[in-house]
């Protein structure tokens, strides 16, 4: 487990999914779990930590791991055990937990056994070699593509899978949870060359098989349902293998088919993958904004090829992706049009060929307009609707400039249109949130200079008590806890802290934040380690997040800053100057919580008699030296107290 932990880079685990970007001596990426357009995904190779400043997800490797490939902590540690070729010893671990990690595990090994089994019947097989060899090989595919992309065959035999997966141990009930096997106990895909769907990391999570026999009463492909490992709308196809080109050109080619992704990865276009015929979904664009922001949609030249094409536009510049397209010769797919012409010419013509979608769509809509009036000013709307997904306001501007003169409208007109649809949506919004809307009359102006502002959905206040404060005092204890405040006297930051905090602890308005506090003073009496990576591997979660939390900035001094500038910098960083940074803390929490404490006093002398001064006196007495404690505090902090 220490030797996953001191392996593991953290620029390196989050690399294999996220496009990262040198920013001194971090990097920064677009966060992985939330949409965003401007990056706020920051990793601290020094700390071996990742934190987003947009969605507040942090954490160490292992942590990464979990939260994107939705893994328990076992599997976290096992997937990066692999990656760096480590060698775990088993441990003891609940009944729960190997039921839970032995459910998903089996998924996978059934499908990888599915997988091989359907292999061996392609190459091993006198059915296999004369039908879906020989269909493949027509096709113009290696042997070695056919294997790195696990390619296979399922023999017209009522029941082999299920036989050969009885000989292997597997029981009929997983076979049919995969859809591997029918609820009667016969094979699903028989007949069929089988296509391998994998996962981000590599694993195998469903097939697809394409019938070989002419039957016009059989679907021309099946596919695996949906299962736990295994959701339609969130893959695409060839993913695995495109991941780094896609990265390394910052940009994706998206194709129709299966056979299209083989195609180009076989002819060295490896930035490819495939949507299997389906609308672009929310989830697909997300895995394709993890490596770039680019997307190039390649389709046929036909009526269905451009209308497929034009599928999920909106939701793609909604994500803020730039959009192209090329449009194949008629009769052509990118299979055939790469084995007719070659990777080079076809690289030439993706380059030459390539238009913007909105003005594509712009100039496909006006052509199928013609000259009739009605239906030219329906393409203003439509265009408008498509526009008014963009979230940056920016290239809004841009594509209203282009297509307005496309269109021959008005630039305030069509601002106007786009403003209505803006507005339109805002409402909608609001009302799902519950938020009254600003009483108008009704009307719009008949023309507008500019567009509205991105709608910022107002944030309610919360009241959030001390836990600033508290949250700072957990912060200089795990990131400093250990250093030296005064080595003559021996004293440690955290001894300085629990001194000075011991009578207001029991305050404290978060559970964590004062379950860290007493952690760390408890380890420390007991001369326990304390340090950084403690916390960062910490065995409680919500100790992990916050260690990666507090232990990140998203500020940070340049490196060539002093020499690019000639500017000297002689501001010191909080972990540089941790002993000005713990008495800060400290005051500020107990200028706090000396508040609470005076309010709970007024509230107790409220409830006495006025004429009982006996009762009343030592209160008194008490507010007093509570309040020329607070006024001490405030005047060294150069805080103001308002009462």
């Amino acid at each position: 487990m220490q030797e996953v932990n001191d392996a593991a880079k953290i620029e390196e685990v989050v690399g294999d999914f996220v496009n990262l970007k040198r920013r001194g001596a971090n990097y920064s990426g677009l966060c992985p779990f939330h949409n965003e357009k401007s990056p706020s995904f920051n990793v601290n190779p020094a700390r071996n930590i990742f934190k987003c400043f947009g969605c507040g997800k942090a954490g160490d490797p292992i942590t990464f791991v979990m939260e994107h490939e939705q893994l328990s902590y076992p599997e976290a540690v096992k997937y990066l055990a692999r990656k760096y070729r480590i060698e775990l010893e088993e441990t003891e671990s609940s009944d729960q937990q190997r039921q839970e990690q032995q459910a998903i595990d089996s998924l996978y090994l059934v499908n990888q056994f599915a997988q091989e089994f359907f292999q061996t019947q392609l190459f091993d097989t006198d059915k296999g070699r004369s039908i879906g060899l020989s269909y493949f090989k027509q096709r113009g595919f290696r042997e070695e593509t056919l294997k790195k992309f696990g390619l296979g065959f399922a023999q017209n035999d009522m029941d082999a899978l299920l036989r050969a997966g009885k000989l292997r141990g597997y029981n009929a009930e997983l076979l049919k949870k995969l859809g591997l096997v029918t609820q009667y106990e016969r094979d699903f895909f028989r007949d069929r060359v089988m296509f391998s769907i994998h996962n981000l990391t590599g694993k195998v999570i469903a097939f697809a098989g394409r019938i070989m026999a002419k039957d016009p009463k059989q679907p021309k492909y099946i596919n695996s349902p949906e299962t736990e490992i295994y959701y339609k709308s969130k893959v695409l196809y060839g993913i695995f293998f495109a991941k780094k080109a896609i990265r390394q050109f910052d940009e994706c080619l998206l194709v129709e088919g299966y056979t299209d992704v083989i195609s180009l990865h076989q002819a060295g276009i490896e930035n490819v993958v495939a949507s299997s015929g389906t609308a672009l979904t929310p989830d697909q664009i997300r895995l394709i904004k993890r490596f770039t922001n680019n997307i190039k949609i390649i389709y046929d030249g036909d009526a269905a090829g451009i209308k497929a094409a034009l599928r999920g536009l909106d939701l793609a510049l909604a994500e803020d992706m730039n959009v192209r397209l090329v449009l194949l010769p008629d009769g052509e797919d990118p299979d055939s049009y790469i084995q007719k012409v070659g990777s080079e010419a076809f690289l030439l013509y993706l380059k030459e060929k390539g238009k913007d979608i909105v003005q594509f769509e712009t100039e496909l809509l006006l052509k199928e307009a013609g000259d009739d009036p009605t239906r030219r000013a329906g393409v203003l709307g439509q265009i408008a609707n498509t526009i008014s997904k963009i979230k940056n306001p920016l290239r809004r501007d841009e594509y209203v400039k282009v297509t307005r003169q496309v269109l021959g409208v008005d630039e305030g007109r069509m601002i106007f249109e786009i403003n209505k649809l803006l507005r339109r949506d805002l409402e909608k919004h609001q009302a799902l949130e519950g938020i009254s809307p600003p009483e108008t009359d009704g009307s719009f102006p008949n023309e507008e200079p500019r567009y509205q502002t991105n709608p910022v959905m107002p944030e309610t206040e919360l009241s959030v008590g001390d836990e600033f404060q508290e949250k700072d005092i957990a912060r200089i204890l795990i990131s400093a806890g250990g250093e030296w405040f005064d080595q003559k006297h021996n004293t440690t930051v955290a001894h300085y802290v629990w001194i000075n905090i011991e009578d207001v602890i029991d305050y404290f308005d978060s559970a964590l934040y004062k379950k860290v506090v007493i952690e760390i003073l408890q380890r420390v009496n007991q001369g326990q380690d304390i340090s950084v990576q403690y916390f960062i591997n910490h065995a409680d979660p919500e100790v992990r997040q916050l260690a990666a939390t507090v232990l990140t900035s998203p500020y940070e001094f340049s490196e060539n800053w002093e020499i690019k500038h000639e500017v000297f910098l002689n501001q010191r960083k909080p972990e540089d100057n941790y002993n000005l940074d713990a008495e800060q803390a400290v005051k500020r929490l107990k200028l706090r919580k000396l508040g609470r404490i005076i309010a709970d006093n007024h509230a107790k002398m409220k409830t006495l008699n006025p004429q009982d001064m006996d009762q009343i006196l030592p209160l008194l007495k008490l507010d007093q030296k509570l309040k020329a404690m607070r006024n001490q505090l405030a005047g060294e902090l150069g805080t103001v107290v308002v009462k």
